[in-house]
């Protein structure tokens, strides 16, 4: 849950992985985002049915501030409500099984087209509007596919069929 939630955030926000660090229960996603803000990305997955606490928080905006991080997303399961008033305090973002910030439709479409993009270059060796591809393959391209139904989903603003547009994008591009 965590991680699809991690990548689809670094995706609409078009955030650049920089490092990556894993300790037991926690890892820390180092990214920049396009003005070269260092963005703190924590994922706590608790071992059983615990929340965070503030004293996570604490530790959390003690640690930002010694590696000089700009913004931060704190992503688990639960929160207690001292947890989520301490993120408050500290501007650190959160994301949960109950929340999700929300975001601009036509940031997940752009997200999608980058998504889209890229993978043209990597298969094709060009990127063209994807809805124009005139490659032999191009009938059988789950790439163009799904530009095609996201381009559909953007136009009708049915914002939940594309964010599972997105998601199909990043799992392609895997």
């Amino acid at each position: 849950m965590s991680e699809i939630k991690t990548n689809f955030v670094m995706a609409v926000r078009g955030y650049k992985t920089v490092k990556k660090q894993k300790n037991a229960n926690l890892t820390d996603l180092t990214a920049v985002d396009e003005s070269n803000n260092k963005v703190l990305l924590r994922i706590i997955e608790p071992l059983t049915n615990e929340y965070i606490v503030a004293n996570d928080v604490k530790k959390m905006a003690e640690f930002m501030k010694q590696e000089k991080y700009d913004s931060a997303i704190l992503i688990s399961k639960h929160f207690t409500d001292n947890a989520i008033e301490e993120m408050n305090k500290n501007k650190i973002q959160h994301i949960s099984e109950e929340y999700m910030p929300p975001f601009d439709i036509q940031e997940v479409y752009l997200a999608i087209m980058n998504c889209a993009n890229s993978q043209c270059q990597k298969k094709c060796g060009k990127v063209t509007v994807v809805a124009e591809c005139s490659e032999k393959a191009s009938d059988y391209c789950k790439t163009k596919a799904f530009v095609i139904s996201a381009k559909s989903h953007f136009e009708d603003g049915t914002v939940g069929l594309l964010k599972n547009d997105l998601k199909m994008a990043l799992a392609l591009t895997r």
